[in-house]
Protein backbone atom coordinates (compact mmCIF):
# COMPACT_ATOMS: atom_id res chain seq x y z
CA UNK A 1 0.00 0.00 0.00
CA UNK A 2 1.11 3.36 -0.74
CA UNK A 3 1.17 6.34 1.93
CA UNK A 4 -1.69 7.96 0.48
CA UNK A 5 -3.79 4.47 1.15
CA UNK A 6 -2.56 4.24 4.54
CA UNK A 7 -1.77 7.57 5.92
CA UNK A 8 -5.00 9.86 4.31
CA UNK A 9 -7.61 7.94 5.86
CA UNK A 10 -6.45 8.73 9.11
CA UNK A 11 -6.07 12.86 7.90
CA UNK A 12 -9.44 12.76 7.34
CA UNK A 13 -10.28 11.45 10.54
CA UNK A 14 -8.13 13.84 12.22
CA UNK A 15 -10.17 16.54 10.04
CA UNK A 16 -13.63 15.28 10.47
CA UNK A 17 -12.71 15.88 14.26
CA UNK A 18 -11.02 19.15 13.99
CA UNK A 19 -7.60 17.54 15.85
CA UNK A 20 -4.76 19.61 15.74
CA UNK A 21 -1.96 17.13 15.73
CA UNK A 22 -1.42 13.35 14.86
CA UNK A 23 1.22 11.23 16.26
CA UNK A 24 1.98 8.20 14.86
CA UNK A 25 4.20 5.59 15.71
CA UNK A 26 4.92 1.81 14.77
CA UNK A 27 2.23 -1.15 16.47
CA UNK A 28 0.44 1.39 17.85
CA UNK A 29 -2.88 3.48 16.52
CA UNK A 30 -2.49 7.00 15.74
CA UNK A 31 -3.32 9.15 18.12
CA UNK A 32 -5.35 12.57 17.58
CA UNK A 33 -5.31 15.78 19.54
CA UNK A 34 -8.71 17.10 20.09
CA UNK A 35 -9.05 20.31 21.80
CA UNK A 36 -5.96 19.42 24.24
CA UNK A 37 -7.00 15.85 24.72
CA UNK A 38 -5.21 12.96 22.75
CA UNK A 39 -7.13 10.31 21.56
CA UNK A 40 -6.71 7.07 19.97
CA UNK A 41 -8.05 5.96 16.33
CA UNK A 42 -9.99 2.92 17.32
CA UNK A 43 -9.08 -0.36 14.82
CA UNK A 44 -6.28 1.22 13.36
CA UNK A 45 -3.02 -0.02 13.97
CA UNK A 46 0.55 0.91 11.79
CA UNK A 47 3.52 -2.00 11.43
CA UNK A 48 6.85 -0.47 11.27
CA UNK A 49 6.82 -1.75 7.57
CA UNK A 50 3.67 0.79 7.36
CA UNK A 51 5.07 3.90 8.55
CA UNK A 52 8.49 3.28 6.62
CA UNK A 53 6.37 3.19 3.78
CA UNK A 54 5.16 6.36 4.65
CA UNK A 55 8.02 8.40 5.84
CA UNK A 56 9.81 7.05 2.37
CA UNK A 57 6.55 8.54 0.63
CA UNK A 58 6.29 11.76 2.60
CA UNK A 59 10.39 13.05 3.09
CA UNK A 60 11.36 15.12 0.55
CA UNK A 61 14.07 14.43 -1.73
CA UNK A 62 16.50 17.21 -0.34
CA UNK A 63 16.03 15.99 3.47
CA UNK A 64 16.68 12.55 2.76
CA UNK A 65 20.48 12.71 3.41
CA UNK A 66 20.43 15.29 6.31
CA UNK A 67 17.92 12.46 7.98
CA UNK A 68 20.42 9.70 7.89
CA UNK A 69 22.65 11.86 9.43
CA UNK A 70 20.52 13.65 12.07
CA UNK A 71 17.78 11.16 12.66
CA UNK A 72 14.90 13.57 12.81
CA UNK A 73 13.55 16.43 9.85
CA UNK A 74 11.19 19.16 9.91
CA UNK A 75 9.06 19.25 6.60
CA UNK A 76 5.68 20.40 5.05
CA UNK A 77 2.99 17.91 3.65
CA UNK A 78 0.11 18.67 1.51
CA UNK A 79 -2.74 15.81 1.18
CA UNK A 80 -4.60 16.78 -1.89
CA UNK A 81 -8.46 17.37 -0.65
CA UNK A 82 -7.73 17.35 3.39
CA UNK A 83 -5.39 20.17 4.25
CA UNK A 84 -1.67 21.00 4.59
CA UNK A 85 0.47 19.60 7.29
CA UNK A 86 3.81 20.73 8.72
CA UNK A 87 5.79 17.12 9.80
CA UNK A 88 8.30 16.21 12.54
CA UNK A 89 10.16 13.20 11.72
CA UNK A 90 12.33 11.23 14.11
CA UNK A 91 13.46 8.11 15.81
CA UNK A 92 12.27 6.75 18.30
CA UNK A 93 14.08 3.18 19.92
CA UNK A 94 15.28 3.07 16.46
CA UNK A 95 12.27 3.27 14.42
CA UNK A 96 10.53 6.59 12.56
CA UNK A 97 7.84 8.31 14.20
CA UNK A 98 6.07 11.23 12.91
CA UNK A 99 3.81 14.35 14.44
CA UNK A 100 1.96 16.61 11.81
CA UNK A 101 0.21 19.54 12.50
CA UNK A 102 -2.81 20.47 11.00
CA UNK A 103 -2.07 23.96 9.08
CA UNK A 104 -5.33 26.10 8.27
CA UNK A 105 -5.07 27.10 4.77
CA UNK A 106 -6.68 30.03 5.10
CA UNK A 107 -4.77 32.83 7.76
CA UNK A 108 -6.95 33.05 11.06
CA UNK A 109 -7.49 36.88 11.57
CA UNK A 110 -6.49 38.30 14.99
CA UNK A 111 -10.70 38.09 16.11
CA UNK A 112 -11.12 34.37 14.71
CA UNK A 113 -8.41 34.09 17.40
CA UNK A 114 -9.30 35.75 20.41
CA UNK A 115 -6.41 37.98 20.58
CA UNK A 116 -5.86 41.07 22.32
CA UNK A 117 -6.19 44.19 19.99
CA UNK A 118 -2.79 45.54 21.10
CA UNK A 119 -1.66 42.38 19.22
CA UNK A 120 -2.96 44.07 15.85
CA UNK A 121 -0.66 47.51 17.24
CA UNK A 122 2.56 45.58 17.71
CA UNK A 123 2.08 44.34 14.77
CA UNK A 124 2.14 47.68 12.88
CA UNK A 125 5.22 48.53 14.44
CA UNK A 126 7.84 50.95 12.26
CA UNK A 127 10.60 48.74 13.66
CA UNK A 128 11.87 46.76 16.28
CA UNK A 129 12.48 43.21 17.24
CA UNK A 130 8.53 41.58 18.02
CA UNK A 131 8.58 38.04 19.48
CA UNK A 132 6.11 35.08 20.27
CA UNK A 133 6.78 32.84 23.59
CA UNK A 134 5.22 30.20 25.05
CA UNK A 135 5.83 26.33 24.94
CA UNK A 136 5.81 23.75 21.72
CA UNK A 137 1.99 23.93 20.48
CA UNK A 138 0.77 27.20 21.95
CA UNK A 139 0.13 28.62 19.01
CA UNK A 140 3.46 31.14 18.50
CA UNK A 141 3.12 30.63 14.69
CA UNK A 142 -0.29 31.04 13.95
CA UNK A 143 -0.21 34.12 16.12
CA UNK A 144 3.16 35.39 14.22
CA UNK A 145 1.14 34.29 10.77
CA UNK A 146 -1.56 36.58 11.72
CA UNK A 147 0.78 39.27 12.47
CA UNK A 148 2.07 39.13 9.15
CA UNK A 149 -1.23 38.76 7.29
CA UNK A 150 -2.21 42.00 9.32
CA UNK A 151 1.20 43.84 8.01
CA UNK A 152 -0.24 42.40 4.21
CA UNK A 153 -3.84 43.86 4.38
CA UNK A 154 -2.97 47.00 5.74
CA UNK A 155 0.99 48.28 4.36
CA UNK A 156 2.99 48.21 1.69
CA UNK A 157 5.80 46.21 2.79
CA UNK A 158 8.54 44.55 1.41
CA UNK A 159 8.63 41.10 3.85
CA UNK A 160 10.76 38.27 4.32
CA UNK A 161 10.07 34.95 6.03
CA UNK A 162 13.30 32.85 6.90
CA UNK A 163 11.19 29.51 8.04
CA UNK A 164 11.52 25.31 8.79
CA UNK A 165 9.56 24.52 6.62
CA UNK A 166 7.37 26.87 5.65
CA UNK A 167 3.59 26.31 7.30
CA UNK A 168 1.22 28.99 6.11
CA UNK A 169 1.64 30.45 2.48
CA UNK A 170 0.86 34.30 2.15
CA UNK A 171 -0.18 35.63 -0.98
CA UNK A 172 0.53 39.18 -1.68
CA UNK A 173 -1.94 42.15 -0.91
CA UNK A 174 -0.41 45.81 0.01
CA UNK A 175 3.04 43.62 0.69
CA UNK A 176 5.29 41.79 -1.35
CA UNK A 177 6.24 38.48 0.49
CA UNK A 178 9.12 36.26 -0.26
CA UNK A 179 8.89 32.69 2.30
CA UNK A 180 12.24 31.26 2.18
CA UNK A 181 12.65 27.15 3.39
CA UNK A 182 15.67 25.99 5.01
CA UNK A 183 17.16 23.26 3.33
CA UNK A 184 14.99 23.92 -0.09
CA UNK A 185 15.98 27.87 -0.61
CA UNK A 186 18.65 28.36 1.52
CA UNK A 187 21.52 26.40 3.61
CA UNK A 188 20.17 27.58 6.88
CA UNK A 189 18.69 30.12 9.42
CA UNK A 190 21.96 31.76 9.72
CA UNK A 191 23.13 32.04 6.10
CA UNK A 192 19.85 33.22 4.94
CA UNK A 193 20.09 36.12 8.11
CA UNK A 194 23.22 37.01 6.44
CA UNK A 195 22.42 38.25 3.10
CA UNK A 196 18.57 39.25 4.21
CA UNK A 197 19.13 43.06 4.81
CA UNK A 198 20.30 42.99 0.68
CA UNK A 199 17.05 41.84 -0.10
CA UNK A 200 15.55 45.24 0.99
CA UNK A 201 13.24 44.21 3.82
CA UNK A 202 10.74 46.03 5.81
CA UNK A 203 9.95 43.25 8.38
CA UNK A 204 11.85 40.03 8.35
CA UNK A 205 9.97 36.92 10.30
CA UNK A 206 12.42 33.69 11.45
CA UNK A 207 10.25 30.85 12.41
CA UNK A 208 12.54 30.37 15.67
CA UNK A 209 15.56 32.08 17.66
CA UNK A 210 17.94 29.59 18.14
CA UNK A 211 21.10 30.48 18.51
CA UNK A 212 23.25 33.52 19.38
CA UNK A 213 23.99 34.03 15.10
CA UNK A 214 20.57 33.97 14.57
CA UNK A 215 19.54 36.11 17.12
CA UNK A 216 22.74 38.81 16.70
CA UNK A 217 21.77 39.15 13.22
CA UNK A 218 17.90 40.11 14.14
CA UNK A 219 19.18 42.60 16.59
CA UNK A 220 21.03 44.11 14.13
CA UNK A 221 18.38 44.22 11.42
CA UNK A 222 15.94 45.54 14.17
CA UNK A 223 19.15 48.09 15.34
CA UNK A 224 18.71 49.43 11.28
CA UNK A 225 15.12 50.36 11.25
CA UNK A 226 13.75 47.08 10.39
CA UNK A 227 10.97 45.30 12.27
CA UNK A 228 11.40 41.64 13.00
CA UNK A 229 9.51 39.06 14.01
CA UNK A 230 10.41 35.47 15.94
CA UNK A 231 8.88 32.96 18.18
CA UNK A 232 11.36 31.83 21.24
CA UNK A 233 10.44 28.29 23.31
CA UNK A 234 9.57 29.97 27.01
CA UNK A 235 7.39 30.25 29.49
CA UNK A 236 6.69 34.10 30.49
CA UNK A 237 7.43 37.24 28.96
CA UNK A 238 10.48 37.92 31.25
CA UNK A 239 12.25 34.89 30.77
CA UNK A 240 12.39 35.00 27.13
CA UNK A 241 15.26 37.94 27.60
CA UNK A 242 16.71 35.52 30.36
CA UNK A 243 16.64 32.72 27.75
CA UNK A 244 17.77 35.07 25.01
CA UNK A 245 20.87 36.08 27.18
CA UNK A 246 21.66 32.49 27.72
CA UNK A 247 22.29 32.60 24.14
CA UNK A 248 25.79 34.30 24.65
CA UNK A 249 28.54 33.88 26.90
CA UNK A 250 29.19 36.02 29.83
CA UNK A 251 31.23 38.61 28.77
CA UNK A 252 28.82 39.59 25.77
CA UNK A 253 25.95 39.97 27.68
CA UNK A 254 25.48 43.26 29.02
CA UNK A 255 26.31 44.83 25.08
CA UNK A 256 23.78 42.47 24.04
CA UNK A 257 21.12 43.47 27.03
CA UNK A 258 22.02 47.71 26.09
CA UNK A 259 20.90 46.45 22.37
CA UNK A 260 18.20 44.73 23.20
CA UNK A 261 16.76 47.68 25.63
CA UNK A 262 17.03 49.83 22.55
CA UNK A 263 15.16 47.59 20.22
CA UNK A 264 12.38 45.07 21.88
CA UNK A 265 8.81 46.17 20.93
CA UNK A 266 6.92 43.75 22.13
CA UNK A 267 7.09 40.51 23.85
CA UNK A 268 3.68 38.30 23.56
CA UNK A 269 4.05 35.01 25.96
CA UNK A 270 0.87 32.24 25.24
CA UNK A 271 -0.91 29.76 26.63
CA UNK A 272 -3.69 27.52 25.03
CA UNK A 273 -6.31 26.91 27.84
CA UNK A 274 -9.88 25.23 26.65
CA UNK A 275 -12.70 27.07 26.87
CA UNK A 276 -15.69 26.34 29.17
CA UNK A 277 -17.54 24.48 26.54
CA UNK A 278 -14.75 22.46 25.46
CA UNK A 279 -15.32 23.24 21.88
CA UNK A 280 -12.41 24.96 21.45
CA UNK A 281 -9.03 26.55 23.23
CA UNK A 282 -8.79 30.32 23.91
CA UNK A 283 -5.39 31.94 23.90
CA UNK A 284 -3.99 33.30 27.25
CA UNK A 285 -1.37 36.23 26.71
CA UNK A 286 1.08 37.86 28.55
CA UNK A 287 1.94 41.12 26.91
CA UNK A 288 5.14 42.90 27.83
CA UNK A 289 5.76 46.08 25.63
CA UNK A 290 9.33 48.16 25.70
CA UNK A 291 8.37 50.61 27.46
CA UNK A 292 10.51 53.00 29.47
CA UNK A 293 10.17 51.61 32.07
CA UNK A 294 10.97 48.04 30.84
CA UNK A 295 13.78 49.74 29.10
CA UNK A 296 15.29 50.71 31.96
CA UNK A 297 14.81 47.44 34.09
CA UNK A 298 16.99 46.03 31.14
CA UNK A 299 19.55 48.30 30.56
CA UNK A 300 20.00 47.96 34.35
CA UNK A 301 20.02 44.34 34.53
CA UNK A 302 17.08 44.37 36.70
CA UNK A 303 15.38 41.75 35.02
CA UNK A 304 13.94 40.35 38.35
CA UNK A 305 11.64 43.23 37.74
CA UNK A 306 9.97 43.08 34.73
CA UNK A 307 7.36 40.65 35.98
CA UNK A 308 6.08 43.68 38.19
CA UNK A 309 6.53 45.93 35.09
CA UNK A 310 4.12 44.06 33.24
CA UNK A 311 1.65 44.17 36.11
CA UNK A 312 1.60 47.43 36.11
CA UNK A 313 1.63 48.89 32.56
CA UNK A 314 -2.02 47.91 31.60
CA UNK A 315 -2.36 51.27 30.62
CA UNK A 316 0.55 50.87 28.15
CA UNK A 317 -1.16 47.86 26.86
CA UNK A 318 0.83 45.33 29.09
CA UNK A 319 -0.76 42.26 31.00
CA UNK A 320 0.61 39.76 32.78
CA UNK A 321 -0.81 35.73 32.50
CA UNK A 322 -2.73 35.90 35.62
CA UNK A 323 -4.72 39.29 34.70
CA UNK A 324 -5.50 37.47 31.35
CA UNK A 325 -6.65 34.40 32.66
CA UNK A 326 -8.86 36.59 35.50
CA UNK A 327 -10.54 38.34 32.66
CA UNK A 328 -11.37 34.99 31.03
CA UNK A 329 -12.95 33.39 33.77
CA UNK A 330 -15.05 36.57 34.82
CA UNK A 331 -16.14 36.86 30.78
CA UNK A 332 -17.21 32.92 30.93
CA UNK A 333 -14.92 31.82 28.35
CA UNK A 334 -13.07 29.58 30.11
CA UNK A 335 -13.48 28.05 33.87
CA UNK A 336 -11.91 28.82 37.03
CA UNK A 337 -10.71 25.30 37.15
CA UNK A 338 -9.03 25.75 34.07
CA UNK A 339 -7.91 29.28 34.33
CA UNK A 340 -6.10 28.12 38.12
CA UNK A 341 -4.07 25.62 36.36
CA UNK A 342 -2.91 28.17 33.43
CA UNK A 343 -1.92 30.34 36.27
CA UNK A 344 2.01 31.48 36.93
CA UNK A 345 0.37 32.11 40.15
CA UNK A 346 -2.56 30.58 41.64
CA UNK A 347 -2.59 31.74 44.79
CA UNK A 348 -2.85 35.03 43.38
CA UNK A 349 -5.24 34.42 41.07
CA UNK A 350 -8.00 32.59 43.97
CA UNK A 351 -7.09 36.27 45.74
CA UNK A 352 -8.54 38.50 42.69
CA UNK A 353 -11.26 36.27 41.97
CA UNK A 354 -12.29 37.18 45.72
CA UNK A 355 -11.69 40.68 44.74
CA UNK A 356 -8.65 40.95 46.51
CA UNK A 357 -5.86 42.73 44.67
CA UNK A 358 -2.16 42.86 46.87
CA UNK A 359 0.28 46.08 45.40
CA UNK A 360 3.03 44.29 45.63
CA UNK A 361 4.13 44.83 42.30
CA UNK A 362 4.32 48.60 42.49
CA UNK A 363 6.46 48.00 45.95
CA UNK A 364 8.78 45.34 43.97
CA UNK A 365 9.44 48.49 41.32
CA UNK A 366 10.02 50.89 44.08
Amino acid sequence: MSAVELLHPVLQLALENEASDIHIKPNSPPYLRIHGSLLPVEDCSLTNDQINTIADDLLPQHLKERFMKEFEADFSYVAPGIGRYRVNMFLQRGSKNLVMRHVVETIPTFEQLALSPIVAKIALSERGIVLAAGSTGSGKSTTLAAMLQHINANRKRRVITIEDPIEYLFIDQKSVISQREVGLDTLSFNSALTRVLRQDPDVIMIGEMRDAESFMAALNAADTGHLVLSTLHTTTAAQSISRILDFFPQEERTQVRMQLAACLRAVICQRLVPSADGKRVFPALEIMIGTPTVRKLLEENLIEKLPAAIETGIEDGMQTFNQALLKMIQEGKITEEEGLAKASNPEALRMNLKGIFLDEARRILG
